[in-house]
């Protein structure tokens, strides 16, 4: 692709266009995916689960995208977006619908796991699809609003699930949201294009020197470390902020799925405005994920010395968790799409995504382990709070 084939590609009108599809099946993909905590006290209810099965019930649902976010960026590469998301959705949607038909909890983490399987697509597909058509002057941006879909698809989740299960058990749930993610991956495969940029289809799979060789790439330090414990707190803050405030504070469940609300509509805000921030910021993208995780440990430290707070301030810990806690991954998967290299786009984003995935997978469960043993949440937030200490000290020498 020439220089002047990029510059015209990248000023293209659809490109806004392409943004606005990738955001929709972010959204509606993962308005189950990520938003099985609203359903928590609902389901421990139904189901008779402690908080270390639900925990496990979530992680679950992300267990597979350890190996298939590897494989759905090589896919991606190779096959292009508009292909693969749609299939992956469409797996999604079958697999959810599945899982709520389930007569035991064994049965349901089985197709929790199959639908994760699927959802391996999603994410990597729609962030290749924003780096593939905009410039990185505005990439920061457009990747912010992309990734503010997954928490507004939490956020929305959380408004709907319950009342639907309070309609039609849990069950009913779990329809709605795999007709969410089956009307997200139709709309992405109708009327998402490519941008006709030159560049040959690389083989599906990179080799073994290939892949040694990203871990050597300058810079890598300063994505592993924040993505691996941001996201962890960002699930564990889904999960479990609406028991916490309910157990700790004495909050009512519907007052403290509210909280849940708020936290992830601010961290939908927060997505779009620090990765704004780091398209400008003269220290580049990696000042902005050092200043999420100060910004949180400030905010775990200060939950976990309140004692008897009001609403209001429970609210403005929320809103402050919620923004920082969600909204740091715009600028982080903006930083992974610029240290890939050429014609890896697709593949770097599934690999840094599933190094997150792993903590995706075990940071739930250990914390609903620890709550159940210990009889509190202060723990979790403790582990939590040391894990960010420990990052941010090895983000610094990264």
């Amino acid at each position: 692709m020439t220089e002047t084939h990029a510059i015209a590609t990248r000023a293209d009108p659809y490109r806004w266009t392409a943004l606005a599809l990738a955001t929709s099946a972010q959204v509606l993909g993962c308005f189950l995916m990520q938003g099985l905590g609203a359903l928590g006290p609902q389901m421990q209810q139904a189901i008779g689960l402690s908080a270390a099965e639900l925990g496990l019930m979530v992680s679950a649902a992300q267990l597979a995208p350890i190996g298939g976010l590897l494989v759905a960026g090589a896919l991606l590469d190779r096959f292009g977006e508009r292909l693969i998301v749609g299939l992956g959705a469409t797996m999604v949607a079958a697999s959810i619908f599945a899982a709520s038909r389930a007569g035991s909890y064994g049965a349901l983490l089985f197709f929790l796991v199959v639908a994760s399987i699927g959802y391996s697509t999603v994410q990597p597909g729609g962030g290749k699809a924003v780096a593939s058509w905009f410039a990185p002057n505005q990439r920061g941006l457009a990747m912010g609003i992309r990734q503010a879909g997954l928490p507004l698809g939490a956020a929305l989740a959380t408004l709907l699930l319950p009342k639907a299960a309070e309609l039609h058990g849990w069950r009913g749930a779990f329809v709605l949201g795999a007709f969410a993610a089956l009307l997200g991956g139709l709309i992405f495969a109708a009327f998402y294009r490519a941008p006709l940029d030159g560049v040959a289809p690389r083989r599906v799979f990179a080799s073994l020197t290939e892949r040694r060789a990203l871990f050597r790439l300058p810079g890598m330090a300063r994505i592993v470390w924040p993505g691996v414990t941001l996201v962890s707190l960002q699930f564990a803050f889904s999960v479990y902020l609406p028991l916490d405030f309910r157990d700790r504070f004495g909050l009512p469940t519907e007052v403290a799925i509210e909280m849940l609300f708020a936290a992830q509509a601010a961290g939908a805000f927060g997505r779009v405005a620090l990765a704004y921030w780091s398209d400008h910021c003269a220290s580049g993208r990696y000042l902005p994920l050092q200043i999420s995780m100060v910004a949180l440990i400030a905010g775990i430290g200060a939950d976990m010395m309140l004692d008897a707070p009001s609403p209001a301030l429970l609210l403005a810990l929320a809103l402050w968790l919620g923004f920082f806690g969600f909204g740091w991954y715009g600028p982080w998967i903006a930083l992974v799409s610029e240290t890939a290299p050429p014609g890896r786009i697709g593949f770097m984003i599934g690999l840094a995504m599933a190094i997150n995935q792993i903590a995706v997978v075990l940071a739930p469960p250990a914390f609903g382990w620890l709550r159940d043993v210990s009889g509190t949440f202060v723990y979790g937030w403790l582990a939590l709070l040391v894990a960010t200490l420990i990052a941010l000290a090895g983000t610094r020498r990264g």
